[in-house]
């Protein structure tokens, strides 16, 4: 299947399958004699994963970590499950630890623009309560 059907079929574009290949998170694909990209079942596979993940909230950065195991995860969809062998040291294909790290920093996000909202209405109560015009005693 060309980058533009295998794109279609995962719901991106050419540019963000090339995007995935030049960051790591999937292999080259096989070429046709001409050059053009050939994806398979398997990159198929890989590619809804990658996908899955990414809306899910984990960035490119945190799936370069584990673009290795991302075939696993392809053929087995419960990304925390599992349990630890030689060759995956963290609990399951994803491992917990790359989505413990992202939970962390969704929180410190949480805090910091919680923090920001709270300090932008107080500022606007502030500019509010000055704006009124001062009341004058009724004669």
């Amino acid at each position: 299947m060309r980058i533009g059907d295998a794109a279609a079929a995962v719901g991106a574009t050419p540019r963000a399958l090339r995007f995935y290949e030049q960051r790591g998170l999937l292999p080259a694909p096989r070429r046709t004699r001409s050059g053009q990209r050939d994806y398979g079942p398997g990159e198929l596979a890989v590619l809804r994963v990658i996908r899955q993940l990414l809306a899910l909230g984990l960035t490119v950065e945190d799936l370069r970590g584990i673009a290795d195991r991302l075939p696993l995860l392809a053929a087995d969809p419960r990304p925390c499950r599992g349990s630890a062998t030689p060759d995956a040291p963290e609990e399951g294909v994803v491992g917990a630890a790359v989505v413990e790290r992202r939970i962390a920093a969704l929180d410190a996000d949480i805090e910091r623009l919680t923090r920001l909202r709270d300090a932008l209405k107080a500022g606007l109560a502030d500019r509010r309560g000055a704006a009124r015009p001062a009341c004058s005693p009724a004669d």
